[in-house]
């Protein structure tokens, strides 16, 4: 069994007008949100082989809050996954190396939100969680999946939800 991690980046700012999208960074609540989920992450083990990032500043500053992670994945920032529709996510996600175990997709929406949609698959559809997920994917949230195929056969219904966090389910941010 593999396990895929899709973390959308934290809250970013708009102070700065000048700035191109892809280079806006998190703001203080997105920092404080990204810490609190590399705090969770930890505290459930989670420890990706591989990470596959966006090149925007904001999704970078949200893998720095990740850090140190343990176990010193291969880390791959990609031009190609900034403001990606769910099947360029996909296809970079089944290019992954089979010996990876666990794998965290950082990355915006809508494509993050349609790809977890597509993994759950239409068989997931009445569970609690996955309903939630359908709703909303708020920045800084996190999907774990476990898939079952190899990476190159990853495909829609390919995904079982196994959690979905959002950083106002965390007690660092519910306060």
């Amino acid at each position: 069994m593999r396990q895929l991690l899709l973390l959308r980046h934290a809250k970013s700012s708009w102070d700065e007008a000048t700035l191109s999208d892809h280079a806006r960074p998190l703001n203080a609540r997105g920092k404080r949100a990204a810490a609190a989920m590399a705090e969770r992450m930890r505290g459930l083990d989670l420890s990706p082989d591989v990470v596959l990032v966006s090149s925007a500043r904001r999704t970078l500053q949200t893998l720095e809050a990740l850090q140190p992670i343990e176990g010193a994945p291969i880390v791959e920032v990609m031009d190609a996954l900034y403001l990606a529709p769910w099947a360029v996510l996909l296809d970079k996600l089944r290019a992954v190396p089979e010996t990876a175990r666990s794998v965290l997709l950082i990355a915006h929406n809508p494509g993050l939100h349609d790809l977890a949609l597509a993994l759950t698959g239409a068989g997931n559809a009445g569970s609690e969680m996955v309903q939630r997920l359908s709703e909303a994917y708020p920045t800084g949230s996190l999907a774990e999946f476990s898939v079952a195929s190899l990476w190159r056969d990853l495909g829609e219904g390919g995904g079982r939800l196994v959690r979905f966090l959002c950083p106002r389910d965390l007690p660092e941010e519910a306060a």
